[in-house]
């Protein structure tokens, strides 16, 4: 089962960082070029149905895998380990995360405008090198520490 919940939690990733790359990379550029929030807002529009529920299949199934890694979830505060502290730099990550997506969904997105675009930009090229950092912190539970 742990193969199965991995390969899902790893297939989420994909889709949740490859699609933070495209946007910042290449939809988020030409935003800023024309000044035209619209630009993002489409690609907002497409990537949330596809990126919401990923992220949500990568907290659902990365709360199971540390579970089953570190059952005592009061050491995932204070960690005693390597593993543990992957843990606890993963779920760092993750509220970093949900701040910056709360900050831009309830404050920048409801009045986005040209003016508030480069505001908009600096939350998505943070969560987008979260979202790289998340991999790496992830590949070193198997591979040793990246960062």
């Amino acid at each position: 089962m742990y193969l199965g919940i991995l390969f899902l939690h790893i297939l989420a990733a994909t889709i949740w960082t490859g699609g933070h790359i495209v946007l910042a990379t290449t939809v988020l550029p030409r935003a800023l070029k024309a000044a035209d929030p619209r630009i993002l807002l489409d690609f907002e529009s497409g990537f949330e149905k596809v990126g919401m529920p990923a992220l949500l299949i990568q907290v659902a199934s990365g709360i199971w895998m540390a579970h089953e890694r570190v059952p005592q979830w009061g050491l995932w505060l204070s960690p005693p380990d390597a593993t543990t502290a992957l843990v606890t730099a993963k779920l760092a990550l993750l509220a970093t995360t949900i701040a910056l997506a709360l900050d831009a969904r309830l404050r920048i997105i409801p009045s986005l405008s040209p003016q508030t675009l480069p505001a908009m930009a600096r939350r998505v090229r943070a969560v987008t090198v979260l979202s790289m950092v998340f991999v790496a912190v992830g590949v070193s539970f198997r591979g040793g520490l990246l960062v």
